[in-house]
């Protein structure tokens, strides 16, 4: 059973933390240049994303900071609304509006997104984090980090960015790219089995210090030396005086512009979006199967917006890139998103110059890595083997993304998702029934009804994480003649969920018929096999 102390997990949570932190910090000061935005204020959205959303979340895993989806918007309101100070009067409203859809309980929104669009969103950002990263392992970094748009703010497009630095490698930045990637590999499938101590010292912390090391060691060499541009720019301050000026303050004279007012609601609607998506994705790669309240995270991520907007920062999201690393590193509690914040408060202030000695390609080397992770070639024979339903909205989902952007290619794949389940719908109806509650004797008896599809995901979700602990459910599947992938996925997560929280299980397949816990994942499957067509079906289709 996971400990549930907030300083329980620190063994895991520190070494995540520092992982978290080396791939947060290329990334708030790319979308930083990417928004047309002072440098200072990516980092200031990292900060109060790590700190302030870390502590107030539900979330164990999700880490939050500033959004490259969010880029293109920043981007243009700068200029349309006069300036960043007008700018940061539309993100504290976006705060505010985010407050009042959690209060509101829009939270409830994120349950209907179906998971073939979900997994498809984690594969097309691993993929995107892939080829995006590429030409930064070679020391090509013309465009900034966190651009993860198909066309980008360099006049470039994914694949021809790809093909420009092939003709600008940079010896050096590459040599230690393919050093760092090789120290990742190593680690992972090598030392990190061989003894504990490789486990706490985490292999990205290592790939950034022999990262340091080479530049210092090849300054002076023609060849293998890596020049500033292709090397962490972390603002510098002379002193106490010139860092404190790099925070800036809201022109709140603005605020009877009507402009501001639709940025404002513009962030809060794309941002809150992004932070629902994140929640449901994170919530699918998390070993312990939490669920995150969404509504809460509204209201965290609205405060964060508050703070950030206040003292210049970006807006803030919940990011995947980010949470993803986390997990992937062992981070178990919200401790390593908080700390990952310190990390970046503390680094600023006291180590900027250490910071900007370390090349890109080391950190593209680390993202590589978490982007594999994200898109494993083995997850597409798996969707395809769940049938046309799942693989279709799944593989556009997927390629909205990489040839889109995030949003574009979430709501393509929502829009096939639909078609796909109001086809099936045409014939079934689909509703949760439960029955026979009694909170005395701790029995609870559940019946699912014939048709159960991911409409009904938000509903059992709900149900099944109300169940109290040290209780006793009786699931009664006997009727149920389709049940849906996305609802199969959230009894195996129970399953696992209710082990930590001591559930009895009992599954009733026929009448009579008890399922051996052993074999719910294989009775769920076999369930959603036996609801192929017949022969007369397909003819008529």
């Amino acid at each position: 059973m996971k400990k549930t102390g907030l300083f329980s997990n620190l063994k895991s949570d520190f070494p995540a933390s520092i992982v978290v932190f080396f791939v947060a910090l290329p990334l708030c000061l790319g979308i930083a240049l990417a928004s047309g935005a002072p440098l200072f204020s990516g980092l200031i959205a990292g900060i109060v994303g790590g700190v302030v959303v870390g502590a107030l979340s539900g979330s164990n895993i999700g880490v939050s900071g500033p959004a490259a989806g969010l880029a293109a918007i920043v981007l243009t309101s700068i200029g349309a609304l006069g300036g960043f100070e007008n700018f940061l009067v539309a993100v504290v409203l976006g705060g505010i509006i985010q407050l009042i859809f959690g209060l509101l309980r829009a939270g409830v929104i994120g349950y209907y997104f179906p998971s073939s669009v979900i997994k498809g969103m984690l594969t097309g950002i691993g993929i995107i984090i892939i080829l995006k990263q590429i030409p930064h392992f070679f020391g090509y970094d013309a465009d900034p980090e966190g651009d993860f748009a198909f066309l980008q703010v360099d006049g470039e497009n994914t694949f021809s960015e790809i093909f420009q630095a092939i003709n600008f490698i940079k010896p050096g930045s590459a040599l230690i790219g393919i050093i760092g990637l090789a120290i990742l590999i190593l680690w992972e499938k090598v030392l990190s089995k061989k003894a504990k101590i490789f486990q706490l010292i985490q292999g990205p912390v290592v790939a950034v210090v022999v990262g340091i090391i080479f530049f210092v060691m090849t300054k002076s060499n023609e060849i293998l030396s890596i020049s500033s541009s292709h090397l962490v720019s972390v603002p510098v301050p002379e002193d106490f005086s010139s860092f404190m000026a790099q925070f800036t303050i809201p022109n709140f004279a603005a605020i009877t512009n009507t402009e501001v007012w639709v940025v404002a609601f513009t962030i809060a609607l794309v941002a809150s979006l992004e932070t629902l998506l994140c929640v449901e994705a994170t919530d699918k790669l998390d070993p312990h199967k939490n669920v995150t309240p969404t509504n809460r995270e509204l209201l965290a991520q609205g405060t964060g917006n508050i703070i950030s907007g206040l003292i210049g920062g970006l807006p803030i999201t919940q990011v995947i890139v980010r949470s993803s690393a986390n997990i992937q590193s062992g981070g178990q509690s919200k401790m390593s998103a908080i700390i990952h914040g310190l990390f970046l408060l503390v680094s600023v202030i006291l180590i900027p110059n250490l910071l900007n000695m370390i090349p890109l390609s080391v950190l593209a080397a680390i993202l590589l890595v978490v982007g594999f992770k994200l898109a494993k070639p083995a997850l597409f024979k798996s969707m395809y083997e769940l049938g046309w339903k799942q693989f279709v909205p799944f593989v556009v989902t997927v390629l909205g993304i990489i040839f889109t952007d995030l949003l574009v290619g979430i709501g393509l794949g929502l829009l096939v998702g639909i078609i796909v389940i109001l086809f099936k719908s045409y014939q079934n109806s689909h509703f949760l029934h439960k029955e026979g509650e009694d909170v005395d004797d701790g029995k609870i008896k559940m019946t699912l009804a014939e048709e159960v599809t991911f409409f009904n995901k938000g509903a059992i979700l709900k149900e099944l994480d109300r169940l109290p602990e040290d209780s006793f459910l009786e699931l009664d599947v006997t009727n149920t003649k389709y049940l849906d992938n996305d609802v199969i996925e959230i009894l195996d997560d129970f399953v696992v969920k209710a082990e930590e929280r001591n559930i009895s299980i009992k599954l009733l397949s026929k009448k009579g018929e008890v399922v051996n816990p052993k074999s719910y994942h294989d009775f769920f499957v076999s369930k959603r096999r036996s609801n192929k067509p017949s022969g007369t079906e397909r003819k008529a289709s």
